[in-house]
């Protein structure tokens, strides 16, 4: 399936789009789309089968705005230099385990919003991410196979980062991560059922219509299920929280000089296969 949230900032409903791209309302089945919904599989369950029915109310998608596929995430993961082309062109050796860090969960935006260009910054940068959604409780995972059964599905993310403030103003990279709206997140979240193979999934992003990214999650160094059940060694991930897998090479920061950091102005363009695409205009804070 392949979920998902409109209308306006703080008041989306909930919705589908059903299997011949028809957008459909999903309100009168269940409240919202987060961690309640994603843990239960029974209200799942009766999505599938409303999806099914074709009975659903149909939305008129023409102005209608895209949130963030998941409300109330509680946390959101970010695996660092996790693409072995990515980790090449920063110079930086593979690490030897995930490097993670976090964004706050109020970085999280829709697909289409708005990505403010903080006040002095000198070097907002792109990255095109798959997106991990936890649907059940994960503590301690032993296996790849138990992480994979702890997925709900999928998005595409959007890791704006601030390279100045991430890499260059002391501390960690927090100050460089969780600017506002700095996490576009969808425009769906893709059930894990329908993802065959998350390590076989293409990756591009585009800046003004030039691509900068083109990339495959077959390159990553830590792949989905390893990733998680890592992190579920170190915390408790909850459905409704978000993991961003990291990103492959082509952001600006590995780029000759002078390097062709986002200004107010630019349009940043990103899909991958499957999930969606995302575009965002960038204005100043």
């Amino acid at each position: 399936m392949k979920l998902l949230r409109v209308g306006t900032a703080g008041a989306e409903r909930p919705a589908l789009l059903d299997a011949e791209g028809v957008l459909r309302d999903l309100g009168g089945v269940v409240p919202d789309i987060d961690g309640e919904l994603l843990a239960d599989d029974a209200a799942l369950g009766r999505v599938r089968v409303a999806a099914e029915s074709g009975e659903l109310p149909v939305l008129d998608a023409d102005g209608l705005r895209v949130g963030p596929p998941v409300a109330r995430i509680g946390k959101v993961v970010c695996i660092g230099l996790n693409y072995h082309d990515h980790a090449a062109e920063t110079g930086a050796e593979p690490p030897s385990e995930p490097v993670v860090f976090f964004k706050a969960a109020d970085t999280v935006v829709g697909p289409d919003d708005t990505v403010l260009v903080p006040r002095t910054s000198v070097k907002t940068d792109w990255e095109v991410e798959l997106a991990i959604v936890i649907g059940r409780t994960a503590r301690y995972l032993e296996s790849h196979e138990e992480a994979l059964a702890h997925i709900a599905g999928y998005a595409v993310a959007h890791d704006v980062s601030e390279r100045e403030f991430q890499i260059e103003r002391g501390g960690t990279w927090d100050k460089g991560k969780n600017c506002e709206t700095f996490n576009p997140l969808g425009p769906w979240l893709v059930t894990a059922d329908e993802v065959a193979d998350p390590q076989a999934l293409g990756l591009k992003l585009w800046v003004n219509g030039e691509l900068k990214q083109n990339g495959s999650t077959a390159d990553q160094i830590f792949p989905v299920a390893e990733v998680v059940r890592y992190v579920s060694q170190f915390m408790t991930l909850y459905p409704g929280d978000v993991i961003n897998t990291g990103t492959p090479a082509g952001v600006a920061m590995g780029q000759p000089e002078p390097k062709p950091y986002l200004r107010a102005g630019d349009v940043v363009e990103l899909e991958i296969e499957g999930l969606g695409r995302q575009r965002q205009e960038l204005k100043d804070a």
